[in-house]
């Protein structure tokens, strides 16, 4: 079998390798420059590839591809590749093909780093054979070429789940959904959803699918489909007699038996991080995982680099790096979260945003707007009438400065953007490191 990888960043090598080791026939093609770290690993590995172009003859010759999530569904070799009938799938399909692990995948619009991470440190706590992987840390396909873990705790976003055919995790989870990427799903909200109900399409009665039942997209979108596994929900609005909710000052799971604790006791802050903590919980249970040994991780992690960082306290001022917030449901939980006088710093490169959304929470608890991108006017003319105070910058060095020049003793300056990095930055970590690095400079 010969296979084709189009990618060659994180994911692309990584199942180039898996099938390299696997003895398939393998080559590798990105249309752009490789990374010196990653052509470095290929040669070790004696895997044949190209750059900076594609190759047609070699690429329309594979009997399956890898696509990296990263190429558009609209690129032109990927409808050459359609018309020849060619399977494409994303590395998450390829490399669960070649293992036995119980798969607990992870999907929504929004906490889906923070509560892969958690869910993963919830087993590995407990001492599970657990690896994590997806769009989170090291390649899937890697790990399952080289370890031999009993799970994984997987980060999936919609651009896999629209490549796959027969993946089928053991536990999926989806968190969420709002209005994200949706030039890539010819802004149509609903497209975009059912990719992300993809997640759970192959799995089977002795499968578990955890949901948000407060989540009015999912809602609409569960009276459509049937689906087969056995479903779990979590609501911070309404006690449930099956699955986890919030019960005066705690929140509850109750499956096999009951799991409880106070809400003050969580390391994470925020309704959001309720809500994400409530169905980590709930997979750990399916999993078998003791009370206790929840309790105390849900006690003790620690939030992910640029997801609600604090980042230090300088003259009784917070500095937050939320980079990670790239819509505008991200930066609504991030705006929920604050409880002081809020400097907001917010731009990039629009994804078709709407501010409405926002708005309210803009108008009480935000003191000043700093809009940080190339363009910032589709911003400024949204709140121009609702904030006296908005300022135009195009550097994280003007930004940082700017807002510290705004706050005074209690404030909060927060970097939450709603928007993608590209337009200045290299991504989000980019956005996130350059904010701290000027926060921290005299």
């Amino acid at each position: 079998m010969k296979i084709v990888v189009l990618g060659g960043g994180e994911s692309g090598c990584g199942a180039a390798y898996l099938a390299k080791k696997r003895g398939l026939e393998v080559f590798l093609s990105d249309k752009s420059a490789i990374k010196d770290n990653y052509k470095q690993f290929l040669l070790e590995n004696e895997i044949e590839f190209e750059e900076g172009y594609h190759t047609e003859e070699k690429i329309l010759s594979a009997d399956w591809i890898v696509k990296s999530p990263g190429i558009p569904k609209k690129a032109e070799i990927i409808y050459k590749i359609q018309e020849k009938g060619i399977r494409i799938s994303s590395e998450i399909e390829f490399a669960s093909e070649f293992t036995d692990a119980k798969i607990i995948a992870i999907t929504g619009s929004n906490g889906k780093t923070t509560t892969t991470s958690l869910v993963y440190y919830i087993l590995k706590k407990d001492e599970l054979n657990v690896g994590l992987g997806g769009n989170i840390g090291y390649s899937f396909a890697k790990q399952v070429a080289d370890e031999n873990y009993e799970y994984y705790v997987l980060e999936v976003s919609s651009f896999q789940l629209d490549d796959i055919q027969n993946f089928r995790p053991y536990i999926s989870l989806l968190l969420n959904l709002s209005q994200d990427h949706l030039d890539q799903y010819n802004y149509n909200y609903e497209e975009y959803a059912l990719a992300k109900f993809r997640i759970t399409e192959n799995q089977e009665n002795d499968n578990f699918f955890i949901y948000n039942k407060d989540d009015e997209m999912s809602k609409s979108i569960l009276e459509k489909l049937e689906i087969k596994a056995k479903m779990i929900p979590f609501s911070t609005k309404e006690q449930l007699s099956e699955g986890g909710f919030i019960e005066e000052d705690q929140i509850v799971v109750q499956l096999k038996d009951k799991f409880s604790m106070k809400i003050e006791e969580l390391s994470l802050l925020g309704t959001h991080n309720i809500a994400n903590s409530l169905a980590a919980s709930i997979a750990g249970k399916i999993l078998d995982v003791n009370n206790e040994s929840i309790r105390n991780s849900l006690m003790t992690f620690q939030a992910v680099e640029h997801r609600l960082e604090l980042v230090t306290e300088i003259n009784e001022v917070k500095y937050i790096n939320d980079s990670k917030a790239t819509n505008v449901n991200a930066t609504y939980y991030a705006l929920e979260s604050m409880k002081t006088p809020t400097i907001w710093i917010v731009g990039g490169l629009d994804k078709g945003n709407d501010y409405t959304e926002i708005e309210d929470l803009v108008k009480r608890k935000v003191k000043a707007i700093v809009c940080l991108g190339i363009d910032n006017h589709k911003i400024i003319n949204f709140f121009k009438e609702k904030k006296e105070f908005i300022y135009d910058t195009s550097s994280m060095k003007e930004a940082v400065k700017i807002s510290k020049s705004l706050a005074t003793k209690g404030d909060t300056v927060l970097l939450s953007p709603c928007c993608a990095s590209f337009d200045l930055f290299k991504s989000y970590e980019d956005r996130g490191g350059q904010f701290k690095e000027q926060v921290l400079k005299d």
